[in-house]
């Protein structure tokens, strides 16, 4: 079925003078990757249209967000989110500042019949938890799932990529140090935020954070990166900085349809890899995690309305350690650790694989 997304927040600004000390997010890639291209999914929550804004003076109603980037005022930017405010001071930042503008939508539910809010606790990327009915009927990601041994030329699957239509943007580092995030700044969180608790938001967000905060399981190694400076950072430390990074995209939007692999699929040049799920979020919050026990591969699709995609699958060889009712061992009737699963990732997820250190 078709999902429909209800935003929580027309939209939230967040302003940063620019320091001599930082770089902008697009300016680290650069300068820790000179030689690795951005992937789509990357350019598109940098949002760099409003990255290039001199100044910004904003005010949403009902306790939203007031926004002064003053050109004259030295010293660092002043940012209310909400009824707690959110400041954010850069030391002796340069006249003017830079607006980051955090999607348009925030926090988004999905709902099924009647309304009623539907997989609010569980990500099909997370392999602690099992799935629930609700999600097993009518999680779009339900179709992501296949056995490695089903990746082959001609095959067809129904799959629905999709990504958050009010997509958060990815905001720069000194501005995610400057908002909590863990459990125990829940209620400050919430304030900050203008969120009810005791709402669906307020438990989605309350999930992510839980979500972030729970150990991996044996052999990942995980992390939630709230900017892209420490995805980056993650990433690195466990591969090294001989790397590249992938999304997936697809040529247009549309609607569950029926695809096909064509000719050329290519193995990505390692089976170590970090993978970085996109999580529901008022800004972009990725669920990062390594683990030597995958293949990650770029599957060229053909859709049935002629629609062509460039497709990440990431296959897990090693599944015992996932919960027995994961939502991929019921779509696929198999049991933990008997054949390697994969899944095909969202337009908004990354993986990093490492690369061949080049010659001298």
């Amino acid at each position: 079925m078709e999902f429909r997304f209800l935003p929580i927040l027309a939209f939230l600004t967040l302003a940063l003078v620019a320091s001599h000390a930082a770089l902008s997010p697009d300016l680290y890639w650069k300068s820790v990757l000179p030689n690795t291209p951005m992937p789509k999914a990357v350019r598109d929550l940098l949002n760099p249209d409003s990255l290039e804004e001199k100044s910004t003076s904003v005010d949403v109603g009902k306790g939203g967000v007031n926004v002064d980037a003053g050109k004259g005022k030295p010293g660092g930017t002043s940012v209310a989110a909400g009824k707690g405010g959110v400041n954010v001071n850069s030391g002796k930042g340069k006249p003017g500042g830079t607006s980051v503008n955090v999607g348009k939508g925030g926090v988004n539910v999905s709902t099924g019949p009647k309304g009623k809010p539907v997989n609010v606790n569980v990500s099909p990327f997370l392999y602690r938890y099992a799935a629930s009915e609700d999600q097993l009927h009518d999680d779009p990601n339900v179709a992501l799932f296949f056995l490695e041994k089903d990746m082959k030329v001609g095959t067809k699957m129904n799959l629905h990529f999709t990504e958050n239509s009010n997509a958060a943007t990815l905001l720069p580092r000194q501005v995610a140090k400057s908002i909590p995030f863990s459990s125990e700044k829940l209620p400050e969180i919430m304030n900050q935020f203008s969120v009810k608790p005791g709402s669906v938001e307020a438990e989605i967000m309350q999930n992510t954070i839980k979500e972030c905060e729970e150990p991996g399981i044996k052999g990942e190694e995980k992390y939630c990166a709230t900017s892209l400076e420490s995805m980056i950072d993650f990433s690195t430390s466990k591969l090294g900085k001989n790397v590249q990074a992938f999304s997936t995209v697809v040529e247009k939007r549309t609607r569950l349809q029926k695809y096909t692999i064509a000719a050329g699929v290519k193995k990505m040049p390692s089976d170590k890899s970090v993978v970085c799920h996109k999580q529901n979020y008022v800004y972009a919050v990725f669920y990062c995690h390594s683990t030597e026990t995958t293949r990650a591969y770029m599957v060229p699709l053909e859709g049935a309305d002629g629609t062509n995609a460039q497709a990440v699958a990431v296959c897990h060889t090693d599944t015992s350690a996932w919960n027995p009712k994961h939502l991929a061992f019921q779509v696929l009737k198999v049991k933990p650790g008997t054949v390697p699963i994969c899944h095909f990732l969202p337009e908004d997820h990354i993986v990093w694989v490492p690369t061949k250190k080049p010659a001298a």
